[in-house]
């Protein structure tokens, strides 16, 4: 009985010992290394994948071994984005052709998002040469990736970064279904995105810090809401993101103090302190400037904004910014298009320059890449202003209130100077942005939506699939979360509100002569859309719901216009009528006070 007691004893303490060692060796584990082991793994599943599609295995089969594929890409996708962008792109970028303009050359797509347009809803084992290529394509992809990652040091600092910039991608491309457009397997894929940085969190917790518990309770917390409600149009993301995102993100920021994690040291377009997306300050108002010089000030703004309502700007003396951008309706005008100053009419519509700054692309075609360009543009065109800034500045600076503002402005008593005048106007532009709605005060806890308009953001955010273009928070083209690239979008828009044939636009086509990009625009913001009618760039409907119909219905392509290169898919969203409304009076909590 002794002996026997003894023997449980030390089997107890011997297997207690073994676990603790484990769990040692296990924090022993570099990043890099579980990295690593986690990319082999996710090589594994992808030639399994392989295996299957070329057995000729039934559609479930197939449809089950690329999710579990893509579940071993989402637990290291926050490391493949951050650290190696360049084939992140073709492993689980958009199903559409890579166009590098300057070059007048494309990449054709690769990665998961190819591979899903071929077995969902169905497969069509005629394509079984081309799945089983593009399936290698991915797996070198990923072995490129693996090379450059053992090849780096994955700092603190780094890291941290890239664990930051995963929960912001979650809340824009992932729950949105962006990445999953057609299998709409995003909500059931999240838990392996947030599940992946639970070792990292350990790893980096080297000074104790309590919000180590805390990320990890509402990391669980989060998976399990995702797991308990996996059905894509009826996932509650104001919630999702209310109660567990916005909380991490605010987390990682303290964690990141605790353990003193230095900031990666670049012009990030969010602010790294912030911690979430949705706060007055999350986004850097200087992050498209064209260098330092350009950085924003107050008083350039007041500067700015005399000079956006000076006519001594345009030929004629008689027209100004204000002339097209008017306050009271977010710096548009009501019109369908403006007239020129022969009083023939301009072919686009006049855009929003609320938010304007945080694009790095300007007009409908994108022709100019920051605010300073744009300026000077509208004031040269013979159509807009037809000025000369050359003859402008004689003009301003016999004023005193210009020689006091310009002083105060540039800090300089020399001569004005054109692209003070150009950075004087854009900064202006770049103090529009508000972010006071009663969309932003809902997440920021400090308002509430009416339950249609809580209904209205699920749908813009899910089955509407508004935000796979529209991203969250900024509502724009801008590409989340780095915010470095603005997409264009081709949707079909058509001539008139019949829709019997397209606009004669042709877009961004008449800069960039690559078939992609006829009837190509940029995807403008969606804030204060409730006070910028008519949409479109050519005006085209009056209404929001008009414009809703319209995307309900597939765009052109959906309305029955021969468009070969629609980006907007084609199908329709089936909304139902309550729906239709309810995604209006959400749009129209994106007014500012």
């Amino acid at each position: 009985m002794k002996i026997s007691t003894i023997t449980k004893i030390y089997t107890l303490f011997f297997t207690s010992l073994f676990f603790i060692s484990c769990q040692t060796e296990y924090k022993k584990t570099t990043i890099k290394e579980e990295l690593v082991k986690q990319l082999d793994d996710l090589k594994i599943e992808i030639e399994q994948f392989k295996v299957v599609v070329e057995q000729d295995q039934p559609l479930e089969k197939i449809q089950t071994a690329f999710n579990k594929t893509r579940a071993a890409y989402k637990k290291v996708e926050w490391a493949v984005e951050y650290f190696t962008p360049d084939p992140a792109r073709f492993i689980n970028g958009p199903a559409l052709d890579e166009l590098e303009v300057e070059e007048n050359k494309f990449l054709p797509p690769n990665g998961f998002q190819v591979i899903e347009e071929f077995i969902f809803p169905e497969y069509d084992p005629q394509n079984k040469s081309t799945l089983i290529r593009e399936i290698a394509v991915l797996k070198g992809n990923i072995a490129q990736v693996t090379n450059h990652l053992n090849a780096i040091t994955l700092s603190p600092d780094l890291v941290l970064d890239a664990t930051k910039l995963e929960v912001y991608r979650i809340l824009t491309l992932g729950i949105t279904g962006f990445d999953s457009p057609v299998a709409l397997q995003s909500i059931k894929e999240t838990p392996y995105s947030l599940n992946g940085l639970l070792p990292i969190i350990e790893k980096l917790n080297v000074n104790n810090s309590k919000e180590e518990k805390e990320l990890k309770k509402l990391i669980s917390e989060a998976v399990r809401f995702c797991e308990k409600n996996t059905y894509f149009n009826q996932f509650d993301r104001a919630n999702f993101i209310k109660l567990y995102l916005n909380p991490i993100s605010g987390r990682l920021v303290a964690f990141q103090k605790d353990n003193n994690i230095t900031m990666v040291n670049r012009n990030s377009v969010v602010n790294q302190n912030s911690g979430t997306l949705f706060s007055a300050e999350s986004f850097n108002v200087d992050a498209f400037i064209p260098s330092k010089e350009y950085l924003y000030s107050d008083a350039k703004a007041a500067l700015g904004k005399e000079l956006f309502y000076e006519t001594k700007l345009s030929k004629s003396n008689d027209r100004s910014c204000a002339s097209c951008h008017h306050p009271d309706k977010a710096f548009t005008d009501g019109l369908k298009t403006n007239s020129s100053l022969l009083g023939l009419k301009l072919p686009r519509n006049t855009p929003t320059l609320t938010y304007a700054s945080l694009q790095n692309a300007q007009f409908w075609d994108m022709r100019q890449a920051d605010l300073e360009k744009q300026s000077l543009a509208v004031i040269q065109n013979r159509d807009e202003m037809h000025g000369d800034l050359k003859n402008s500045i004689p003009l301003l600076e016999k004023e005193p209130k210009y020689q006091s503002l310009f002083q105060k402005a540039f800090n300089t008593t020399s001569n004005i100077e054109e692209w003070q005048v150009q950075n004087a106007i854009a900064s202006y532009i770049r103090s529009l942005n508000k972010f006071n709605s009663k969309f932003d005060l809902y997440f920021q806890s400090k308002g509430s939506f009416t339950e249609e308009e809580k209904l209205g953001f699920n749908l813009f955010a899910g089955k509407a699939k508004c935000a796979t273009c529209h991203f969250i928070p900024l509502f724009n083209g801008t590409v989340p979360p780095v915010y470095r690239k603005t997409e264009q979008e081709v949707i079909g828009t058509p001539q008139t509100n019949k829709g019997l044939a397209i606009s004669e636009d042709l877009g961004r086509y008449y800069q960039y002569k690559m078939p992609q990009l006829k009837n190509a625009f940029k995807t403008p913001t969606l804030r204060n859309v409730a006070l910028t009618a008519p949409y479109m760039h050519n005006g085209v409907y009056d209404s929001l719901e008009q414009v809703v119909d319209f995307y309900n219905k597939g765009g052109g392509v959906g309305m029955g216009l021969h468009i070969e290169n629609q980006t907007l898919p084609p199908d329709n969203l089936n909304l139902t009528k309550a729906e239709e409304k309810a995604l209006i009076a959400f749009l129209k909590t994106l007014t500012d006070e």
